[in-house]
């Protein structure tokens, strides 16, 4: 440990040095307590006074979600065979993914202000499949505002998701932890 830079019940930001000889490595270590866990971070970003420590677990805990992003997508339009090497494949992929996810957050965004629930409680693949619930009923001339609609019928399509108890009798919703 080089130098500690905070330190309180939940967040420990330090400046380490890695290795040793003629070029060790300065890098900085934040740990971060979080559900009844601590999470170790590294960062090459030395200052927090370009990011702090609680950004920097922030940034981590969010790390995946491209790969939430790619998954849900595939899975949902059934993309998850679909086999191309070519660079244009792979781009139309991947900026379709980035398309849909796109307007599939806005639109679970919405509902959960619809609803007055946080975004993480709303199942971005089941207000997906609820899309297939409100054309046909668009079709039957019923509705015409896909906001609305899912919010009113959130609890039949499975919208919004459960609330958990963890082993440890902490309350847990299905979002994902760090």
């Amino acid at each position: 440990m080089e130098s500690v830079l905070s330190r309180s019940a939940t967040l420990r930001d330090q400046l380490i040095v890695l290795g040793s000889g003629p070029e060790p490595c300065s890098l900085r270590l934040v740990e971060a307590f979080y559900q009844g866990h601590w999470y170790r971070y590294l960062t090459n970003v030395l200052d927090p006074g370009v990011l702090s420590g609680r950004d920097v677990a922030t940034l981590y805990r969010s790390r995946w979600r491209i790969e939430d992003a790619f998954n849900a997508v595939k899975r949902l339009l059934g993309l998850a065979y679909i086999i191309g090497g070519s660079p244009n494949a792979v781009q139309l992929q991947v900026w379709m993914t980035w398309l849909l996810y796109g307007v599939l957050v806005d639109l679970a965004d919405e509902v959960a202000e619809a609803l007055s629930a946080p975004l993480g409680r709303i199942s971005l693949e089941m207000v997906y499949r609820g899309l297939y619930h409100f054309t046909q009923a668009h079709h039957r001339g019923e509705t015409c505002d896909p906001v609305a609609y899912l919010a009113e019928h959130a609890k039949s399509l499975g919208i919004v998701k459960r609330v958990r108890p963890r082993r440890n009798g902490e309350v847990l919703t299905m979002a994902h932890a760090p």
